[in-house]
């Protein structure tokens, strides 16, 4: 059974940081790209941040870049979001997502497998 489990969600002030996990248990995911998605109350859900399967691409949405990092530790199946400098606007359900597919890593018709959601909720 494919599972993936995301951690690290929570409440922080504006500025402060964050690091979202997403552990994957039953494929070789260390074959697959991986991103993270989100979604705010009343809103569709939206892309933040993927990464290629080799790990030399990474993509990220105009309103994260520069304050986000996506990374990945293939030997523990296990990506992670490290947050910024983070926004009220950031607030929302945040989601790890994983690929066997190739290419158009931004959109979520491609991936495969989806973690059940963390909130992160940012103050002002």
């Amino acid at each position: 059974q494919v599972q993936l489990i995301g951690s690290g969600g929570g409440l922080v002030q504006a500025g402060g940081s964050l690091r979202l996990s997403c552990a994957a248990s039953g494929r070789a995911f260390n074959s697959c790209a991986m991103g993270w998605f989100r979604q705010a109350p009343g809103k569709e859900r939206e892309f933040v941040a993927a990464m290629s399967c080799s790990g030399a691409t990474g993509y990220y949405a105009d309103s994260v870049k520069g304050r986000f990092t996506i990374s990945r530790n293939n030997a523990k199946n296990t990506w992670y979001l490290q947050m910024n400098s983070l926004k009220p606007e950031d607030t929302a359900v945040y989601y790890c997502a994983a690929s066997f597919g190739s290419g158009g890593y931004t959109q979520r018709e491609v991936y495969d497998y989806w973690g059940q959601g963390n909130q992160v909720t940012v103050s002002s």
